[in-house]
């Protein structure tokens, strides 16, 4: 049988995964200028991929574009960080809860832990953390609840990227990610809900003090 090849990604998508991947690790900090042509030298593509790139990028948060200031990696502050998390807080608990109710298989968030635990790099850490959470909303039954929470969740891992330069709090939100798994696998819908609620409460107070007042109001 001829194995049918796998589709190569188009020169914009590997442009965007690329800086994409060094925004939220890192990499690119925010503030940092995003020339058109250093990115094309780098990911040896013309500038037209990278153009694309930039605007699809822009479109989910993680650049903003200035008729001034050209390209940058988009700034975090309490305000930014208020916004994106006050959509988790609404939305992902709840989706956590639909999806052990439904009684779905949580072996994805089960390894998303454990390879964060395995790791010594940060930014594999980072993306680990990610795909733990996605994996948490993604089978709560409602695809449009999972679009939305899918819609944040760069800006959010942006956050933690900044949050965690300046703090790094991993052993602390690993043992909150094993009791919310925890509760989650005994079936308790309720439970797993609110340790995720508080999960996600505690690190944006931790991160930003001074978005405590508002996000209080939850």
């Amino acid at each position: 049988m001829t194995s049918v090849p796998t589709p190569i990604p188009s020169r914009t998508q590997y442009v965007l995964e690329g800086i994409k991947h060094r925004i939220l690790t890192g990499q690119l900090t925010p503030g940092q200028a995003l020339v058109e042509t250093e990115l094309a030298a780098q990911f040896g593509v013309s500038k037209t991929p990278v153009r694309e790139a930039l605007k699809t990028l822009a479109g989910t948060g993680l650049v903003v574009m200035s008729q001034y200031k050209g390209v940058t990696v988009r700034m975090v502050d309490a305000d930014m960080a208020r916004e994106v998390y006050d959509v988790r807080l609404l939305l992902e608990p709840e989706a956590l809860r639909r999806a052990v109710r439904r009684g779905a298989s949580l072996d994805a968030a089960r390894d998303a832990l454990a390879r964060s635990d395995r790791s010594a790099d940060t930014a594999e850490r980072s993306l680990a953390n990610r795909e733990f959470h996605r994996a948490l909303y993604l089978s709560c039954g409602n695809p449009l609840l999972g679009r939305l929470l899918d819609q944040v969740r760069d800006q959010a891992a942006l956050v933690s990227a900044v949050a965690w330069a300046a703090d790094p709090s991993w052993e602390r939100e690993a043992a909150e990610h094993r009791e919310i798994l925890r509760l989650a696998l005994d079936g308790d819908a309720d439970g797993a809900a609110a340790a995720l609620h508080g999960h996600i409460a505690s690190f944006v107070h931790r991160a930003f003090p001074e978005a405590r007042e508002e996000e209080g109001h939850q």
